[in-house]
């Protein structure tokens, strides 16, 4: 009876470190599948080549952004002072039209020798600003460009195209190759008695 204890004691013994065994063993599950996707180093090689060609193609790109930004800061830095500065010239403009407006001044000396002062002033202006790229947009007697021109009011006159400027409010300008200033303009067009006539002719030619 002894025996048979002892005996069984030692079967009991033995699966516990069988079981002990099982569980310290490593699990080998998927290796074998993950040792078979590993890259090529010719694979690898060439997933470093293809970032290394995107890593530089992106510092190629923020450099080119970089320069751009650069030259425009240079080239149009200024943008914001020239649009300001053309106060003076509405500003000399208006102070013009009001003393040559002045009754108490008309056909005076005087009046006569503030305009020619502001004229020189004028002049002045428009010659630093044509030194900094600042040109005059030509308006009167030009046809109407959106790009230049913004058309505040339409003027009755059959001498002139239709959408040829005939009056100018206020002056336009460019910095260098982009627009600073529109020109307000006012532009032609025919009149109603003009319309009437050709109204008239066509009747006429479909009656013939």
């Amino acid at each position: 009876m002894e025996k048979e204890q002892n005996q069984n004691s030692e079967e009991t013994e033995i699966k516990e470190v069988i079981s002990e065994n099982d569980e310290q063993k490593p699990n080998t599950e998927g290796v074998g599948e993950d040792d078979s996707k590993e890259k090529s180093p010719e694979e690898i090689i060439l997933e470093l080549e293809d970032k290394l060609a995107r890593t530089f193609a992106e510092m190629e790109n923020q450099r080119r952004r970089f320069e751009k930004e650069k030259e425009e800061a240079f080239e149009y830095g200024g943008f914001t002072l020239a649009k300001e500065a053309l106060n003076l010239i509405d500003n000399l403009e208006r102070s013009k039209q009001i003393l040559q407006n002045d009754e108490s001044l008309k056909n005076t000396e005087a009046l006569k020798k503030m305009l020619d002062h502001f004229d020189i002033i004028y002049k002045d202006l428009i010659s630093v600003f044509s030194r900094n790229n600042i040109k005059l947009i030509e308006s009167l007697n030009k046809k109407l460009d959106p790009n230049l021109h913004q058309a505040m009011m339409e003027i009755e006159d059959d001498q002139k195209e239709p959408g040829t400027i005939v009056q100018e409010i206020q002056k336009g300008f460019t910095i260098k190759d982009r627009l600073l200033r529109p020109a307000l303009v006012g532009v032609s067009k025919k009149t109603g008695n003009e319309d009437k006539k050709v109204v008239e002719n066509k009747e006429n030619l479909e009656n013939k």
